[in-house]
């Protein structure tokens, strides 16, 4: 009787609690959920690195996976315009130290030559220079009087030369007559003229005062 009692109490006692349990689950509301929502993860981003994809993972708030796939492409080669691109390779430019210093002075003196061999103007201009610098080095001036008479005279050689190379530059690309091949002629032959001018100034004001001191004694 005893056991029999028991097991009623312990079916009885198990109903209750499957009861209160019900009760407990059901009086919460379903809105009343108090967990945190997910934390969204950084979005996946692909790139492309030798061929290959690397790519960092991600979820989205809707559980989904988002892709912004960002391709890196590969740098192109500059092309020959682009003033960023490598010049090309010159094996005329592969000497250093004494050597460079040695071909520059036999290319210097071999501009020279073709200089007097070639170009008149250079020819008349060395002369007049032949007779100046001496000039410019036995006239009773100041230090720096002096150095402004032999540089007049040398920055006319110098312009000269440099027309000259301007001039064998045009000729190389072409011997046709144009506007711009004219104008840079012109432009180097100004400028030759605007050095002879300078010449021609800086002697007549440091000299000329002498020349004249050295006449009204002679009278």
């Amino acid at each position: 009787m005893r056991s029999s009692r028991s097991s009623v109490e312990g079916a009885s006692n198990g109903a209750l609690r499957a009861v209160e349990s019900t009760r407990d689950t059901t009086s919460i509301e379903p809105f009343d959920d108090v967990r945190e929502p997910p934390v969204p993860e950084p979005a996946q981003t692909v790139q492309r690195v030798n061929g290959t994809h690397a790519s960092n993972g991600g979820t989205n708030l809707a559980g989904g996976t988002q892709h912004n796939a960002t391709h890196d492409a590969p740098n192109e080669p500059l092309s020959p315009d682009d003033p960023l691109a490598p010049l090309p390779f010159n094996p005329y430019k592969g000497n250093r130290g004494l050597t460079r210093a040695w071909h520059a002075m036999k290319n210097s003196l071999a501009g020279f030559r073709v200089a007097i061999r070639e170009e008149s103007a250079f020819r008349q201009e060395l002369t007049l220079a032949a007779i100046l610098i001496p000039c410019g080095l036995v006239v009773p001036v100041d230090p720096v009087s002096r150095v402004l008479l032999l540089g007049s005279v040398l920055l006319v050689l110098i312009v000269e030369l440099l027309n000259s190379s301007v001039e064998a530059a045009i000729d190389r690309i072409s011997l046709e007559r144009h506007e711009l091949s004219r104008r840079a002629k012109d432009l180097g032959s100004a400028a030759v003229m605007v050095a002879l001018g300078m010449c021609l100034m800086t002697w007549g004001v440091i000299v000329g005062p002498l020349v004249v001191g050295w006449i009204r004694a002679w009278l």
